[in-house]
């Protein structure tokens, strides 16, 4: 059933009418030919947008990392951690953080979002859950702790145009499974979850132009440089 609806989740076609991070991300990143993906994980939604010609993959954890590898998603990777970064200005069409600042202390989310800032030509990506939501360790990863909250006035102040996902905020919680995995259902709050996960599904209608009820944020901070 799980495999079903990744299949779904990843369709073009479901995505332009149900709003999805895959679908967003191919939308924003048209134009972009080079990416770095900052916290990329095992299977990095970059992957399914195959207009980017190169990529580069940054993961400290070296199990997502190795993961990745073995499926080729990136052209290049790096094993630091975000304070270790560093690359010329303007290397990159465009810097992505997807479900990242949450896992930092809310000065160093700043600091690496200045940072991106710096490295892109064109946007900066980000998403991650609307406002603080609790996660403790999964995957015998400490990184995949819950650190900081980001909520829409405060990605808005930064100079970021947000979109909501995922559905309604109160239809979802903290991640129960003690791996992320491909799992969708997994943070659904109620039983059945199928049942749930669909109303969420439908309802990403509404918090698409609606983000202060979704449970996740999809912001994006065009770039114009000289």
């Amino acid at each position: 059933m799980s495999g079903l609806i990744n299949r779904l989740h990843q369709s073009k076609i479901l995505g332009k009418i149900f709003p999805t991070l895959i679908s967003c991300l191919q939308r924003e990143l048209v134009g972009c030919q080079s990416v770095l993906d900052i916290g990329c994980g095992p299977s990095s939604p970059l992957q399914y947008c195959t207009n980017v010609e190169y990529s580069v993959g940054v993961e400290p954890f070296e199990p997502y990392l190795r993961k990745s590898v073995a499926k080729k998603i990136h052209t290049k990777y790096f094993s630091r951690k975000i304070e270790e970064l560093d690359f010329a200005a303007s290397s990159f069409d465009a810097v992505i953080m997807l479900e990242l600042i949450e896992h930092l202390p809310e000065e160093k989310g700043v600091e690496v979002l200045n940072k991106a800032e710096l490295w892109a030509r064109k946007k900066i990506i980000i998403s991650t859950p609307n406002g603080f939501i609790s996660q403790r360790e999964v995957d015998s990863n400490l990184l995949q702790r819950h650190l900081s909250g980001w909520g829409l006035e405060k990605l808005k102040d930064l100079g970021y145009q947000c979109c909501g996902l995922a559905g309604f905020k109160f239809l979802r919680q903290e991640v129960q499974d003690d791996t992320m995995g491909d799992n969708l259902l997994t943070s659904i709050r109620w039983r059945p979850k199928l049942f749930w996960f669909l109303v969420a599904t439908v309802s990403e209608v509404v918090v698409c132009r609606l983000p202060n009820l979704a449970f996740e944020l999809f912001c994006v901070k065009n770039l114009v440089k000289d």
